[in-house]
């Protein structure tokens, strides 16, 4: 039996490190525009910079973004 790795979403990720997108997991088309007019489909490196309860910041092109967990959890890396 062949076991498929799953991908580690951004809220898995750890603050202060930069990693690759590697893919936006969602049927939401108006959650995936939103993402890709931030900059971020894959292939490109965003960086965690904090995560809270309710949210993360993360870095994206040298922008700073607040995000909630959903669109978070949305983003593989």
């Amino acid at each position: 039996m062949l076991n498929k790795v799953r991908d580690m979403t951004l809220l898995e990720g750890n603050v202060g490190e930069t990693y690759t997108v590697k893919g936006i997991n969602t049927s939401d088309e108006d959650m995936n525009a939103f993402l890709f007019r931030l900059g971020c489909y894959s292939g490109e490196p965003i960086t965690l910079m904090s995560k809270k309860k309710k949210n993360c910041i993360v870095v994206i092109k040298d922008s700073r973004y607040s995000m909630d967990n959903v669109l978070a959890e949305a983003i593989a890396i």
